[in-house]
C-alpha cells in the first residue's frame, strides 16, 4: 500500500543534528508516511545514522549516493517518492509533532494543491514565530501571489520546508530543481509549482523549526555582486511568473512592485529582542508526569494531552489557552449561567478567568444574554393599605424573581465565536485518532458503546431527582416558606 505522505531529508554531514531532524519526523502523530533520507556522499557518521533508523522502523528508506549537491539529491528523491503528498526538511532543522497531520488534514479538508505554514526561526537558545498570510480561507493562484509580490524574498515563500505538495501536480509538470544554480533554487521550484497549482491555503500555525547555524549558505550571506548577479538571473523567470498570472492590464499596475524583486534582501525571519527561549514556546510533557493509574490521575492526563493539542489550534486564532477552553465549555455545556459555573468547566481560575472573559469580549466571540423585557406590574389602588402578610409575600417573590433573573442571565457565543469554537472543538477528533492508534474498527465501535453507557451511568448517578409528593426530601427554602 503506497503511503500518503513521501518526506524528504537530504543529509549531508550532519551527524550533529541529524538524530533530532529523524526523531522529530518518526514521532508525528500522523503514520501514513514513507521518510526518504538521502544520504549526499556524507563523510562523517551520518551515513550509519541513517542505515539505523531504516533498521529500527520499516517507513525509512536510506539512499547512499556520491555527493552532488543538495538539488540533484532532492530531484532523486522526486523520483523515488511515492507518496500523494510530499514534505520537505533540512537535515538540521526538526518538527512539531502535529506537523505531517496538520498539514495532511488542511489539504484534504480544503482540497487544495499547497498549505504554506508558519515557522520558528531558532538562533541559539532564542527562537522567534514566522509568518506573513493571515487570510483564514482557501486562495486562488492570483490571490497568492498578491501576498508573495509584498515580500518576495522572504524565507516564508522561497523555501520548501514549511510547504506541502502535491506529487501528481509535480509529475505532471516534470517541476525539479534547478541544479545548474546554488542560491534560492528553492524558489525557482515554488514558483513553477505555483504556476500550476489551483488553490493554496495558510496555516497559521508554527510547525518547523528552522536552526539558523554558522557555515550554512544563510548565515554565510552573499556579496553584493553574488546578490545581484543571482537576482538578475532568476528576475527574468519571476517577471514572467507575474505576466502570467496577471492579465495584461492588471500586470501594468503591479509591475513596479515586481521589479522591487530586485533589491528586496533576503528575510528568514530574524530573532528580535522579546523572542522567546527555545522550549518555552509549546506546553511541555514529560512521561514522568503523566504516568499513573486511577481516577485522579487519568483525568489529569486527559486535561494535559487535550491542552496541548488546543493550545496549537488558540495559537493558530490568536487565542490563549484559556480562551480557547472558555469557548469550548459554552459550546458544549447547556447550562454555563455565570461566570463562575463556566470557570468551574473550563478548568480557569480566577483572575484569569475574568481576563480572558474580557478579551474574548473584546472580540466579540462571547456576549452576555439580553434580559427579556417583562410587563410592569399594575400598581395597587392608592387608598387601599398593604397587609403584613401580603408585605411578606410581596418581597419573598421579589426575591425568587430576582435569584431566577441572575440565573437566566447565561453567557451565550457570538455567531463568530460559534464559528471559532467549532474549529476548536475538532481538536477532540485529533486526539480520538491519538487514542485509538493501533485499535481496529471493530473495537473501536465496541469502544464508543461502552463510554456511551458509561456517560449515561455517570450523570444518572450524579443527577438523581426528587419526586415532589416525596416526604422528608424538601429544600431547606421550601421547608422555610411552609413555616
Amino acid at each position: 500500500m503506497e503511503p500518503k505522505v513521501s518526506i524528504i531529508v537530504p543529509v549531508y554531514n550532519a551527524q550533529e543534528y541529524l538524530k533530532r531532524c529523524v526523531d522529530s519526523i518518526l514521532s508525528q502523530d500522523y503514520r501514513d508516511f514513507e521518510l526518504l533520507l538521502m544520504d549526499d556522499g556524507s563523510k562523517d557518521a551520518s551515513g550509519e545514522i541513517c542505515d539505523a533508523y531504516a533498521q529500527q522502523d520499516g517507513r525509512v528508506r536510506v539512499v547512499h549516493k556520491e555527493n552532488t549537491g543538495v538539488s540533484d539529491t532532492r530531484n532523486q528523491a522526486l523520483e523515488l517518492a511515492r507518496g500523494t503528498f510530499l514534505q520537505f526538511l533540512d537535515s538540521d532543522d526538526w518538527i512539531v509533532p502535529e506537523a505531517t497531520r496538520l498539514l495532511v488534514r488542511s489539504m484534504e479538508e480544503y482540497n487544495c494543491d499547497m498549505v504554506i505554514s508558519d515557522f520558528y526561526r531558532v538562533s541559539g537558545e532564542r527562537l522567534a514565530q514566522k509568518g506573513d498570510i493571515e487570510e483564514d480561507k482557501v486562495m486562488s493562484r492570483q490571490e497568492f501571489a498578491s501576498y508573495m509580490i509584498e515580500n518576495p524574498a522572504d524565507f516564508y515563500y522561497g523555501v520548501l520546508w514549511n510547504k506541502m505538495y502535491r506529487r501528481s501536480i509535480i509529475e505532471e509538470y516534470h517541476i525539479r530543481m534547478d541544479t545548474s544554480i546554488s542560491w534560492c533554487e528553492d524558489f525557482l521550484f515554488n514558483l513553477e509549482y505555483i504556476r500550476h497549482a489551483e488553490s493554496f491555503f495558510a496555516l497559521q500555525v508554527p510547525i518547523y523549526y528552522y536552526l539558523k547555524r554558522r557555515g550554512s549558505l544563510v548565515s554565510q550571506g552573499a556579496s553584493i555582486t553574488n546578490t545581484v548577479r543571482m537576482k538578475s538571473n532568476i528576475f527574468e523567470y519571476y517577471n514572467e511568473f507575474y505576466k502570467d498570472v496577471y492579465e495584461d492590464k492588471d500586470y501594468a499596475d503591479i509591475r513596479l512592485q515586481v521589479y522591487s524583486f530586485l533589491w528586496a534582501a533576503a528575510k528568514d525571519g530574524g530573532v528580535l529582542p522579546g523572542s522567546k527561549k527555545l522550549g518555552e514556546e509549546r506546553r511541555r510533557i514529560t512521561r514522568e508526569e503523566v504516568e499513573g493509574n486511577g481516577a485522579v490521575i487519568g483525568q489529569y492526563r486527559f486535561r494535559r494531552l487535550y491542552e496541548y493539542e488546543l493550545d496549537l489550534a488558540a495559537q493558530k486564532n490568536m487565542l490563549t489557552l484559556d480562551e480557547a477552553l472558555l469557548l469550548c465549555a459554552l459550546a458544549q455545556c447547556s447550562a454555563c449561567y455565570s461566570a463562575r459555573r463556566l470557570g468551574e468547566i473550563a478548568g480557569v481560575g480566577q483572575p484569569r478567568l475574568f481576563l480572558a472573559m474580557q478579551k474574548l469580549e473584546r472580540k466579540k466571540l462571547i456576549a452576555p444574554e439580553k434580559p427579556v423585557k417583562e410587563k410592569s406590574a399594575k400598581e395597587k389602588p392608592a387608598d387601599r393599605i398593604e397587609s403584613t402578610a401580603e408585605k411578606k409575600e410581596r418581597t419573598a417573590d421579589k426575591k425568587e424573581k430576582s435569584s431566577e433573573k441572575k440565573e437566566k442571565n447565561r453567557l451565550l457565543l457570538t455567531e463568530e465565536g460559534r464559528k471559532l469554537s467549532g474549529e476548536l472543538l475538532r481538536v477532540e477528533k485529533d486526539l480520538y485518532s491519538v487514542c485509538m492508534e493501533g485499535i481496529s474498527d471493530e473495537e473501536q465501535k465496541q469502544m464508543e458503546k461502552l463510554m456511551g453507557k458509561i456517560q449515561e451511568n455517570m450523570i444518572r448517578f450524579m443527577v438523581k431527582e426528587v419526586p415532589e409528593d416525596e416526604p422528608g426530601l424538601e429544600t431547606e427554602e421550601a421547608g422555610e416558606r411552609k413555616q
